[in-house]
This record gives structure tokens, C-alpha cells and sequence, in this order.
């Protein structure tokens, strides 16, 4: 995987496999495909009923191999709203898949960024408690779910800058944030900077 440039504010062009934008010494933003992560795990938007979905969710279930991921998610039963669990990789180059299920945004009574707090916390959780060395995150309930993307960028680092300070020993050495679009990313960039 290419490294980041080293200078803080530029970014490193990929060409047509995206952006990566430079953070803290463990936290990167990338524009692109997230599953073509390789590293430890990526995270999968989930729906409470781990099923195939649309988006990011529908795109993880095809790069991993649709029947494996659904057969592995059934044994598995569900999730609840701003929780997670694992799942191999299969055929995605990261080897596991941490799925996180999102809230539904105006649907869980005020209770919204508590739960997408919740999702990238447990997230991270699922990761360090299996010693999991790197993880990307897509923007989690930005899509379908309806969360405006601002909000929820903010809700997510400001989630794994808390995971760090208070996991100072942590195994997990890199977090990528993953923009589908251009835009996406650079609005995440510029959360991060600010």
C-alpha cells in the first residue's frame, strides 16, 4: 500500500485509484474504493439485519463474495443499532470486515450521534480487541440513511480521536477514512484540519 506524503496539508496522487490525505501519525483520509483496502479490516455500513444493501454496504458484500458473507452474517444473526461485529474478508484484500450497523437518520428519537459515535467506537473496540494493526472506515449512514455528511464526519473524528486518547497503547497503527467522491474526501480533510 502507497504511504502518504509526508507534508501534512498535501495530498499524494494515486492517479485514478484516489487521494491520500495526511491526518496525525496514525489517521489518513482516502478518496476511493474502500474494498480495496488491504490491512487489517475494513468497515461495512450495516444494516441491524446484516444483509446485502446499497451502497457501500451492497459493494462489500459483492468484493467479498456474496454468498460467503451473507452465509457468515446469518450465523451471526444481527446487530444492533451502533454496534459491530466481525466477519472474515474473504475475498476482499483486507482480511475482515467489521460490520457496524448505522442509525437511520431522524428515525431513533434524538439519539443519532450517539449512535454513530457508538458505531465507529465499537468499531475500533472490535479492532483492538483483536489486535487488528489497521482499519478504514467509510462515512458511515451518509448514504441511504440520509445523515448529512458534515455532521457525521465530525461525529467521526471526533469518535477516534477519543479512541486514541483514551487507548494510548493500542495495537491499531492506522485508520483511513475513506470519501467515496473527491468531495467527500476533502470535506473530511477539511474537518480534520479545523
Amino acid at each position: 500500500m502507497t504511504r502518504a506524503n509526508d507534508d501534512y496539508n498535501a495530498p499524494c496522487d494515486l492517479g485514478e485509484r484516489g487521494y491520500w490525505f495526511k491526518m496525525t501519525k496514525n489517521v489518513w483520509v482516502r478518496q476511493g474504493d474502500i474494498t480495496e483496502f488491504e490491512g487489517d479490516a475494513i468497515v461495512n455500513a450495516a444494516n441491524t439485519e446484516l444483509k446485502a444493501g446499497t451502497g457501500v454496504c451492497g459493494a462489500i458484500f459483492k468484493a467479498a463474495g456474496f454468498d460467503e458473507l451473507t452465509k457468515a452474517c446469518s450465523e451471526i444473526g444481527g446487530c444492533n443499532f451502533g454496534d459491530a461485529v466481525v466477519t472474515p474478508g474473504f475475498n476482499l484484500p483486507a482480511h475482515y470486515i467489521i460490520h457496524a450497523a448505522g442509525p437511520v437518520y431522524g428515525q431513533h428519537n434524538g439519539s443519532e450521534p450517539d449512535l454513530l459515535r457508538s458505531c465507529y467506537q465499537q468499531s475500533l473496540q472490535v479492532a483492538h480487541t483483536n489486535c487488528f494493526e489497521s482499519i478504514a472506515f467509510p462515512l458511515i449512514s451518509t448514504g441511504a440513511y440520509g445523515y448529512p455528511k458534515e455532521d457525521a464526519i465530525s461525529i467521526a473524528i471526533a469518535a477516534i480521536r477519543e479512541f486514541y486518547r483514551d487507548n494510548p497503547f493500542t495495537c491499531i497503527a492506522r485508520v483511513v477514512i475513506y470519501g467515496y467522491t473527491s468531495e467527500d474526501a476533502e470535506l473530511t480533510q477539511a474537518a480534520l484540519d479545523t
